[in-house]
């Protein structure tokens, strides 16, 4: 039994398991970053003089229409690693998997799938 007014969190034990999935997720998010990045860059480079007959199927609105798609893919992979990195702050802090809302824990197997999440399920569902 939980005693009125004790803190509920994860275990330390739990937390550093949370702290390696979430290390491995910046590391691979960081690297699809370069690979978004990097593949941006060689549409730039590229432009409409590359010869291999799969780019000069593209049309001109198809390419500018991939460059935009490349920097919103971009865009969303930094944010990912900014929610990743704070979650990497709360276990330091031991908040890591206090919905914000209810102040009850996330679900174990909810934040193995999204690390970063900061609602639960059940406070993600008033929200609608």
């Amino acid at each position: 039994m939980k005693e009125a007014g004790e803190i509920v969190r994860y275990s330390d034990a739990e937390l550093a398991e949370f702290k390696d999935l979430i290390l491995a997720k910046i590391e691979k998010a960081q690297s699809d970053l370069e690979l978004i990045k990097s593949a941006y860059m060689n549409d730039l480079n590229n432009g409409t003089d590359d010869t291999s007959p799969t780019f000069k199927a593209f049309e001109e609105g198809s390419e500018t229409m991939s460059k935009e798609a490349n920097s919103q893919l971009a865009i969303r992979q930094e944010k990912f690693i900014r929610d990743l990195k704070n979650a990497l702050i709360r276990i330091e802090n031991k908040t890591y998997g206090i919905c914000k809302v209810t102040g009850k824990l996330i679900d174990k197997e909810r934040l193995k799938l999204v690390p970063h999440a900061t609602m639960s399920i059940e406070a993600k569902n008033m929200q609608r």
